[in-house]
Parts: C-alpha cells; structure tokens; sequence
C-alpha cells in the first residue's frame, strides 16, 4: 500500500518537474518568435504592396524609386539620385518604404 501512494506521488511530482521547462518554452515563444513572426509578415506585407513611384530603401543601403515592377522573376527596377542611374535589384532585397520628411 506504502508503494503505491510513492508511485502516485512520483508520478505527480514529474508534471511538476516539467513546468520550469514549459514556462520557460512559453516566455521564449512571446518574447521571441512570435515577434519574429509578426515581422517576417509585416514584410512580406509590405513587400507584396510596393507599387511604382515608391521611395525604397535596400539591404545594402540604396534609396532609390521604384520605376518597374517585374512578376516573372520577383526584381525591381529603381532609379536612384543623383545621376538618376537605374539598377535592378530583387525584390527580397528591399528593406523598408522611405517616407519622405516635410
């Protein structure tokens, strides 16, 4: 009878012994991947909305504005200051929209 009420005890005690971990798995989850989440969709967000004339800004440090939009292989062409050169570059590689200060 005496090992039977341990066996029911220990058996308790490791849903105890996980709770650390699954406390720590839910800090995790709200304080980092669902951050990241929430930002990964807000670019692609922003990336499937751009549309000619918008002032972009790239990964490796290019503002210029968009002119053309290619579908078929995911680039843009933009044009940037003050030579108005025009370069193409892939869509991925767009980092944000510049808003214009007044």
């Amino acid at each position: 009878m005496l090992s039977l009420l341990l066996q029911g005890a220990t058996g308790g005690n490791s849903y105890l012994m996980m709770l650390p971990y699954l406390l720590i798995f839910v800090i995790f989850y709200f304080l980092i991947l669902r951050p990241m989440q929430k930002q990964k969709k807000d670019q692609q967000r922003m990336l499937s909305e751009l549309k000619n004339g918008d002032v972009v800004l790239t990964s490796g440090g290019i503002i210029g504005t968009i002119l053309t939009i290619n579908t078929d292989d995911e680039s843009l062409v933009i044009r940037v200051k003050p030579d108005n050169i025009k370069v193409q570059i892939a869509r991925a590689s767009v980092q944000s929209l510049v808003t214009e200060k007044k």
